[in-house]
């Protein structure tokens, strides 16, 4: 009885061995799963922080542009179309990705009179690294943003001295109402937040 008992225990201990195995391999799994999970999240999080921080750099860069239409009635001519420098805007977007733990793969800007888009790609310096996953140790998470700078606001300007030469605007935003004489016009930081909205956009 005794041995038959022991010849029992003997079949199943194979058994158990393959459960626990089969625990591991599950545990191990969801893990993996939870981190790569984690890592798409933060990728997104870098790649959004990371194509605002683009936009925003586009924004600031705008300025000389924008000012110098204003006396020259040349606003409708901006509005249509200017240039965009990219290396600022992008260098900016990789500044935030490295504070994210993740650096930009891409960056593309296009301006577009009204609107101006920066896309922006970006890519985890963490990866999986799991063991039940082949080829996890290399597999990292890439995402992308969309980011745009819009202008708008309607607006109204006067020649005081009937010269050809605009003195003072009026604009009529979103968020606000602006007024800048063009002699002397006010910090660029104060309203440009308020010329022109960021925002993320779908992709």
């Amino acid at each position: 009885m005794i041995e038959r008992s022991r010849r029992d225990a003997g079949q199943a201990f194979p058994i158990y061995v393959v459960m626990v195995a089969g625990l591991l391999f599950l545990v191990f799994a969801f893990f993996a799963v939870g981190k790569a999970a984690a890592l798409r999240n933060g990728a997104q999080g870098a790649a959004d922080a990371a194509a605002l921080a683009a936009a925003r750099q586009i924004r600031e860069d705008l300025e000389d542009q924008f000012l110098a239409a204003l006396p020259e009635r040349m606003l409708p001519v901006f509005l249509s179309g200017h240039a965009v420098p990219s290396a600022m805007p992008c260098a900016e977007a990789q500044r935030l990705a490295s504070s994210n733990k993740a650096d930009v793969t891409d960056c593309q800007v296009w301006p577009g009179g009204r609107r101006d888009t920066v896309r922006v790609e970006a890519e985890s310096r963490k990866t999986v690294d799991s063991p039940v996953i082949p080829g996890s140790k290399q597999k990292t998470a890439k995402l992308h943003a969309t980011a745009e700078v819009r202008f708008q606001c309607s607006w109204t300007s006067v020649d005081f001295n009937r010269d050809s030469i605009e003195d003072i605007y009026y604009f009529t935003c979103a968020k606000g109402s602006v007024v800048i004489k063009t002699s002397s016009p006010p910090p660029w930081s104060q309203v440009s937040k308020i010329l022109f909205d960021v925002r993320l956009v779908d992709n």
